[in-house]
């Protein structure tokens, strides 16, 4: 019996939000609160986003009909629908897709500390920046909000059903920053160490590409193995700007 992984999976964040947008302006005004109308799951993609979404969907597109997704899922947060959607709108003819929609591939919950800055959580909620100084990003939960455990936990379920319902093929998942961190963890069974210093080299990049195939001829206990990490020449071949900002809710990350 043999494990049940897809061939090829693909991590994608999302492409560049007004949510990035907005975040920058309010760091640099020093305001507390980031000016964001809608709720985050609404936050669109910024004009940047759309191109890079264009160009990582054109390279997508340019692969051949055998290696290119079977299945696309997607966060169902508006930034991440969008990139996936137009990655399947330039999949070859007899490879179009729709994209599945899975609530578990969502962005982190920030609860009461969302909306905020790192002024904004210091000045409203000082004893939620000292738990989380004492307890670390990895396993500080904000009141209503999620931890990255937490993550994991909705994350370790969702490779579950992709190893029962997408064995043998080429998934392609669009999510945000943490999932993709948190996928890391799950997959090369990673530590809580080992994840948060990727973490500390630097953001991934909107669009940026992580990519995992199977070992093959493997019984169980066969493993998905790391292809590339962060890969953004799509990007940067299609003269797309290579942007690696934190999402709006950048606090708590």
């Amino acid at each position: 019996m043999k494990q049940n992984w897809p061939k090829q999976i693909w991590i994608v964040r999302h492409g560049e939000s007004a949510g990035n947008v907005a975040r920058d302006a309010a760091d640099f005004a020093g305001h507390a609160h980031i000016d964001i109308t809608e709720r985050d799951v609404d936050v669109p993609l910024s004009t940047l986003g759309q191109q890079q979404s264009d160009a990582l969907a054109a390279w997508f597109g340019g692969l051949k009909i055998s290696e290119q997704p079977d299945v696309i899922l997607a966060s169902p947060y508006k930034r991440a629908l969008r990139t996936a959607e137009t990655i399947a709108q330039q999949l070859s003819e007899p490879a179009k897709l729709a994209v599945s929609l899975d609530e578990r591939l969502r962005e982190k919950e920030f609860g009461i500390l969302d909306r905020l800055t790192r002024r904004g959580i210091e000045e409203l909620h000082p004893d939620q920046a000292e738990f989380r100084r004492i307890m670390g990003k990895f396993y500080h939960r904000p009141p209503a909000g999620e931890s990255w455990c937490d993550v994991i936990l909705r994350l370790r379920s969702m490779l579950d059903t992709i190893s029962l319902h997408y064995a043998d093929q080429r998934v392609l998942i669009v999510a945000h920053q943490v999932v993709v961190l948190c996928m890391r963890y799950i997959i090369e069974n990673l530590s809580e160490e080992q994840i948060l210093e990727i973490d500390r080299q630097g953001d991934v990049s909107n669009c940026g590409v992580t990519e995992y195939v199977a070992e093959t001829g493997k019984e169980v206990g066969g493993s998905l193995i790391l292809k590339r990490y962060n890969f953004v020449a799509p990007l940067i071949e299609a003269g797309a700007p290579v942007t690696a900002e934190t999402d709006a809710n950048v606090a708590a990350r």
